[in-house]
């Protein structure tokens, strides 16, 4: 991460920046994000990221009565310049600064602002996908919500290098593939391009769905025997970019060469 953040529109030191321990977002970790592609010092697919905090701070009740759109983003090309960001990422987070009902206390915060960057996250040339212990609620109340209550996606990331993977697949209570823990999952099989359906309880990604406008596609609620099966195995993210997987559990992939692989501008 970066020195400097943008906390509720200003900008401060990453060592600086606190939330009240008794807030909602603390104790219960309700807040939303999101994490954004950064080119040419531009945010990628912006209309699509803050369509989708607003719609998840709708549904965990955040008010984001004093973050418009406009006053949201300026904040953000400042936090970019500032930190003289030309190829990386940003996260933007709402934090729920609301009193808790359960251990109700004082507030006049309703929401607090955070934005920070970084760099792209590194990838392997060798990168290696296992499947994960843990699986996905399609029922969840926070399914397809990307909220800060991440703890699970956290511990199957970490489960899945421990064990010497640099990524592993979760699927749902039906045994349906949902994603990777911090990715969207493609494959290709006979020449068409799949994804999991959203009916799974996967996350709705930004470069997900940047994808699904621009190429032919089929979504699935397949089991992971179809993934076993695949010609070629590709994660999404707007950290990642769009990744080709070169060994699914045991099994090794060829290099492929697909339009999945050039839609996304070039990291420099």
């Amino acid at each position: 991460m970066h020195e400097f953040v943008s906390f509720n529109c200003k900008i401060v030191l990453a060592r600086d920046v606190s939330i009240s321990a008794l807030s909602s977002s603390a104790l219960y970790g309700n807040g939303v994000f999101s994490t954004i592609a950064i080119y040419n010092q531009q945010p990628f697919l912006w209309e699509k990221h803050w369509r989708r905090l607003e719609s998840n701070a709708e549904k965990l009740k955040i008010d984001l009565a004093e973050f418009s759109e406009s006053k949201t983003k300026n904040a953000l090309a400042e936090i970019i310049k500032k930190n003289d960001v030309s190829t990386g990422r940003a996260r933007i987070t709402f934090f729920d600064e609301s009193a808790s009902k359960i251990w109700p206390v004082e507030s006049t915060q309703t929401a607090s602002l955070l934005i920070t960057t970084g760099d792209m996250h590194p990838t392997s040339d060798n990168f290696r996908l296992t499947i994960s212990l843990y699986s996905v609620n399609s029922l969840s109340p926070l399914a397809g919500v990307k909220s800060c209550n991440y703890l699970e996606k956290f511990m199957t990331l970490d489960d899945a290098k421990s064990r010497g993977f640099d990524e592993a697949l979760q699927i749902n209570e039906r045994g349906e593939v949902t994603s990777a823990a911090m990715a969207n999952v493609f494959w290709l099989t006979n020449g068409m391009l799949y994804t999991p359906s959203l009916k799974t309880g996967c996350l709705p990604g930004t470069t997900r769905e940047f994808i699904l406008e621009n190429l032919d596609y089929r979504e699935s609620e397949a089991t992971m025997d179809e993934l076993h099966s695949a010609d070629a195995i590709f994660l999404t993210s707007a950290g990642l970019g769009v990744v080709q997987i070169a060994e699914f559990e045991s099994r090794q992939f060829e290099k492929i060469e697909h339009p999945i692989l050039g839609l996304l501008p070039k990291r420099i």
